[in-house]
């Protein structure tokens, strides 16, 4: 009978351990965590499902495509889609590299301050035909 308990006590062990680590990860509170994300104010935005092909013939790829700031003037875009998506500068195969987001995760944001008057073309690394413009006056 001894045996039989010291063989089942490490067995009971592994499973209050799991339990408990199941219990504290849950979030009870799933509505109020999901009322809790942080809004940014955003000049460009990665509106739903333009990680398909379609949305460069309506020019609605960010939204709005083209924006136009003041010299020093902080451009922010935020990525309203399920899909990850970039900003980076450039031409699809050809950045610049003046700014890139990496890969920005749904509602994450990007921000980058223009210090020079200019065009400044960007894409997305990962959906070619998403394309934006942001002139500096």
């Amino acid at each position: 009978m001894k045996k039989k308990i010291i063989a089942i006590f490490p067995v009971i062990v592994l499973v209050l351990i799991f339990t408990a680590f199941f219990i504290s990860n849950e979030n009870p509170n799933k509505e109020e965590s999901k009322s809790q994300i942080t809004q940014v104010k955003a000049d460009v935005i990665m509106p739903t499902k333009v990680s398909r092909p379609g949305c460069e013939k309506t020019n609605n790829c960010y939204i709005p495509s083209t924006i136009v700031i003041k010299e020093g003037q902080l451009a922010t875009w935020v990525n309203e889609d399920a899909a990850f998506h970039s900003v980076t500068s450039g031409f699809y195969g050809t950045p610049t590299g003046l700014f890139d987001s990496g890969y920005l995760d749904p509602y994450q944001s990007f921000s980058f301050t223009f210090d020079e008057s200019g065009v400044y073309d960007y894409y997305c690394t990962l959906h070619p035909w998403m394309k934006g413009q942001v002139i500096v006056e």
